[in-house]
């Protein structure tokens, strides 16, 4: 469990086997980390396989290939780093699993002063988990929802979001990792249930 508050960032080293082993630099990331500990990598739970000299590798699935934009990456590239939530981490943002629901697509990027606002498109799976100012993790970032479209939304970021996340970096026709409210999640399952 994660809180979508990013206190790291990493950058892609490369990939192995056939990109199913990610290697990510991380020199300002606490560790080591033991084989089998949680990092929310982009919003992805994985488990850590090994830690050492800065580099941290990991292995994706086939589902995490297909779902996320991990398999995307290129070498350099920077990825949001989190450690698991414990019973002495403030909550600031919201509970993040770490299991993404889907990937959306950057579709505009604006400037508001000393921040930005973007637009990402919601996949249809994801529509049932979002409410106007309600909280979505976008790459593992806890953010607001500021607007509800359709097939889309809109949210805000300040400028240290800009500076601490990757979020600042994105372009129009980048893909992100998007996980819905996991409270609004069990809230629509329950209540389909009731129908």
């Amino acid at each position: 469990m994660f809180t979508g508050i990013i206190h790291f960032l990493g950058a892609v080293a490369g990939y192995r086997q056939n990109r199913q082993i990610l290697v990510i630099k991380a020199p300002d990331l606490p560790g080591p980390l033991k084989r089998g500990e949680s990092l929310a990598v982009n919003g992805v739970c994985l488990s850590v396989e090994s830690h050492e000299a800065e580099k941290l590798s990991f292995h994706l699935s086939r589902e995490t290939l297909a779902l996320t934009n991990l398999s995307q990456l290129r070498p350099g590239d920077l990825v949001n780093l989190e450690l698991p939530l414990t019973l002495q981490t403030p909550l600031s943002g919201h509970l993040v699993t770490g299991h993404v629901d889907a990937m959306g697509t950057i579709l505009r990027v604006e400037s508001r002063g000393e921040g930005k606002r973007m637009t990402i498109s919601s996949p249809e799976n994801l529509r049932p988990y979002l409410v106007p100012k309600g909280s979505i993790a976008v790459n593992g970032v806890s953010l607001t929802i500021a607007f509800l479209g359709k097939d889309y939304f809109e949210v805000e970021l300040i400028p240290l979001t800009l500076q601490k996340t990757n979020l600042g970096r994105l372009r129009p026709g980048d893909k992100v990792n998007l996980e819905g409210d996991i409270i609004g999640k069990y809230v629509y399952n329950y209540l389909s249930k009731e129908k």
